[in-house]
């Protein structure tokens, strides 16, 4: 989507940020009612194993981009949580580190049409295996990226600055 300016030049729009996004919900800035999920930063290794590919994905209600992400699971720790997410959301499956490797912040429209400021807790996931058949299959679009691309597609900037200095963590 561009804008028009002075002159007929058009320029990219800029998304919302998130203090732009909470300005218009200023009562859940102090009602202490942030939520949790975590996400899955799934990458994987190209044919050269020097450069990687990101997974991003399409939210279902809004199509906008996404990592796949989910809320805290009973009997699961926070990292295969984020593991469950990306085999559901995106049929991709790997080892998840235990420790997270960043977090960020979003505004997630809840299904009673509240909103509710969400913290992101971030798990990479090295991808080993892809499946074609999977819970949310149909329900999504699914995209390897490079890490540069995969910023410039996602909303969120705490996201984006995860996603442009991303480094796979020691093998």
């Amino acid at each position: 989507m561009k804008s028009k300016r002075k002159g007929g030049k058009s320029r990219p729009v800029t998304p919302p940020t998130l203090f732009q996004q909470l300005a218009k919900h200023p009562d859940k800035l102090f009602t202490g009612a942030f939520r949790k999920q975590y996400g899955a930063l799934c990458f994987r290794y190209r044919k050269s194993d020097e450069e990687i590919d990101i997974l991003v994905i399409t939210s279902r209600d809004t199509g906008r981009w996404v990592i796949p992400k989910g809320w805290p699971m009973k009997k699961k720790k926070p990292h295969q949580a984020a593991a469950t997410e990306a085999w559901e959301e995106a049929g991709v499956r790997g080892k998840a580190n235990k420790t997270p490797v960043g977090s960020y912040v979003y505004l997630k429209e809840l299904d009673d049409g509240d909103v509710a400021p969400v913290i992101v807790e971030m798990y990479q996931v090295e991808v080993t295996e892809t499946q074609a058949d999977f819970k949310e299959k149909g329900q999504r679009v699914i995209a390897w990226v490079s890490p540069d691309e995969a910023a410039r597609r996602v909303r969120e900037i705490e996201l984006k600055s995860l996603l442009v200095n991303f480094k796979p963590l020691p093998r």
